[in-house]
């Protein structure tokens, strides 16, 4: 990765790159811990952290110089400082999109060098998935797939929407995952319109939809599905409403391929609600890749225009979502091949009713 980097830095005539998000130093550096930057330059490169991590720097990125900054009357602008002029740079890339104000004032008041704004470079880097990478995302799809099938004994009348929640988090970690879980979104009823809502107290009643909007880490590497069940017998609303939803997706991944756009595969998405009354009730954005991110570029919307390449990574997950009433969303995450797409959720399409 880091004669990667070297090549793309060389290209922009840049001496060094300073990086600062917690995704791409780990992506670089394999380093898992927190508090950490990383200074790569043509010749060295080094991981800048404090007294918490040095040891698990030392074991997880061993090929890295560890450099500790938390130091009596120090900054971290003084510790990159005498690292540009031992590495006589004089051009700095660095991720104009994560410094704070505060941190970017203190390395340009102490370091000796231009400061190039220089964001998306790894991000670049990391659309298009190693195999290695790649397996580990189907591992996080297959754990989240199979708590899946073990949260569907649990959901019933009267049990809420937190404990619910809690109990998918849970089965996740004992099917695998990593301890760090990110949001989960477990709501029922009315609330299933709200496309980022919240686990509350709200008890679960005969007839709601319950949408799940989840995933886990397995290695860092994050998995990201949908499904909407309904407790109960459905509605005639709420059958056709899933129908059209279902139709929704499946017409997006008939269209996931290499050299196909993005924003092809959000139009095909709206045919089946064209001359529909919930055209409206549809979200213009219906998927984005996903790594150790869960929002990666591309997204799937009229304002992108980049293209499928085999190795990417993405998310699909048209929704409807009708305000007082509900809503239904299914997600599926996959990987562009030559061919087309290997779908990683194996959980079928099908409305399940509990």
């Amino acid at each position: 990765m880091e004669n990667k980097l070297r090549a793309l830095m060389k290209k922009n005539q840049l001496d060094a790159y300073f990086i600062a998000k917690k995704v791409n130093v780990r992506y670089i550096t394999s380093y898992k811990g927190d508090d950490a930057f990383v200074f790569i330059t043509q010749t060295n490169q080094y991981i800048i952290t404090d007294p918490r991590y040095t040891e698990q720097v030392a074991i997880e990125a061993p090929d890295y110089t560890v450099i500790n900054w938390r130091q009596a009357g120090k900054t971290l602008g003084d510790a990159l400082s005498q690292l540009a002029k031992d590495n006589q740079v004089t051009t700095i890339g660095f991720e104009a999109d994560q410094l704070t104000y505060q941190t970017y004032q203190d390395l340009k008041d102490k370091v000796e060098a231009d400061f190039i704004p220089a964001p998306g470079i790894i991000e670049k880097m990391r659309r298009i998935k190693t195999p290695e990478e790649q397996e580990k995302l189907k591992r996080a799809c297959d754990i989240s797939c199979r708590a899946f099938e073990r949260i569907l004994g649990d959901i019933r009348v009267g049990i809420t929407e937190k404990e619910l929640a809690a109990r998918l988090a849970l089965y996740m970690v004992e099917e695998g995952a990593d301890t760090q879980p990110y949001g989960n979104i477990l709501i029922s009823g009315a609330k299933t319109s709200l496309l980022h809502g919240i686990p509350s107290e709200k008890a679960i009643e005969y007839g709601d939809f319950v949408l799940m909007d989840f995933g886990c880490q397995y290695d860092g590497y994050l998995s990201d599905m949908t499904r909407t069940v309904v407790v109960g017998q459905p509605t005639d609303k709420q059958l056709e409403v899933y129908e059209l939803e279902k139709q929704m997706l499946e017409r997006s991944l008939e269209y996931i391929k290499p050299g196909v756009k993005t924003k092809e595969v959000y139009h095909q998405s709206l045919k089946p609600i064209e001359n529909t009354e919930y055209l409206p009730y549809h979200y213009g954005n219906i998927g984005h890749c996903i790594g150790l991110f869960i929002h990666e570029q591309p997204m799937m919307s009229d304002a992108y225009e980049d293209v499928f390449e085999p190795g990417m990574v993405t998310t699909i997950e048209p929704g409807l979502y009708i305000p007082g009433w509900g809503g239904v969303r299914i997600e599926d995450q996959v990987i562009v091949t030559e061919q087309g797409y290997e779908n990683l959720i194996w959980i079928p399409h099908d409305l399940i009713q509990l």
